[in-house]
């Protein structure tokens, strides 16, 4: 969750997941040929809607992508392909109003480090080479939601969706994906090549700016799974270390 200083900021929060594995030197030039690419591909170019297909609607020439929520049911989507390794982002304009118990979701499942940025503020990290996981053991997608999250969203739960202020309405943006993609069953290894720029050493860990802007996360999170133990007693093993 995301305080309301972000919510209503437009479509300038953009979200990017970081794989990284090995040392590349390409780093610099991949990141600007992907900031060239951003906006270039369509919803259908590379993801489908996964459930509440009514509740999901392609604007702008498939440029655009409106997800509602009401009372009968949120909607979401996926990409169409798993991938081994890659860098994820998308450009979301969380919906306005009064958002309690409102879940607005961007992730990519997975087993092994990933990097979550905020308008280039790290909001999260994961690092699972910790547990002795020194590569995804699956692939992985993205996966964007929006849904009624009342029973535990908003001060663990009390606070619950308003539907007077219905139809809840996230809009998302740049639908271009830099990823290396891969069967579902077993990862390519050649996924994990330091010919992909974001295999680039300097993807392993945070950078010193990025590191200061970390510890100053909590001002830009009001929810954390991780330390939720209502829902969680025994804490997510990625939440672990």
């Amino acid at each position: 969750m995301f305080n309301d200083a972000l919510r209503n900021a437009g479509f300038d929060e953009n979200y990017r997941v970081n794989q990284k594995n090995q040392h590349v030197s390409l780093v610099n030039k991949g990141r600007k040929l992907s900031q060239e690419r951003s906006g270039s591909a369509g919803f259908d170019d590379n993801y489908s809607i996964n459930w509440g297909n009514e509740h999901v609607s392609l604007l702008n020439q498939g440029k655009e992508v409106q997800l509602s929520l009401d009372r009968t049911s949120g909607g979401g989507f996926k990409s169409k392909k798993d991938f081994a390794s890659g860098f994820f982002k998308m450009k979301i304009k969380l919906p306005s109003k009064d958002t309690a118990g409102v879940v607005t979701a961007f992730y990519v499942p997975t087993n092994a480090l990933n990097m979550f940025f905020i308008d280039d503020i790290p909001i999260r990290v994961y690092n699972n080479t910790k547990k002795g996981v020194g590569y995804p053991t699956g692939t992985m997608q993205v996966v964007v939601s929006l849904w009624d999250g009342s029973e535990w969203a908003t001060d663990g739960g009390k606070t619950k969706a308003d539907y007077a202020n219905a139809p809840f309405q996230a809009h998302f943006q740049d639908f271009t994906i830099d990823g290396c993609a891969s069967p579902n069953a077993k990862p390519d290894k050649d996924c994990y090549d330091p010919k992909y720029w974001w295999n680039c050493k300097d993807y392993w860990q945070l950078n010193p700016i990025e590191l200061k802007a970390y510890e100053e996360k909590k001002k830009y999170i009001n929810y954390d799974y991780c330390t939720d133990k209502g829902r969680y007693p025994t804490p997510p093993p990625e939440c672990v270390g």
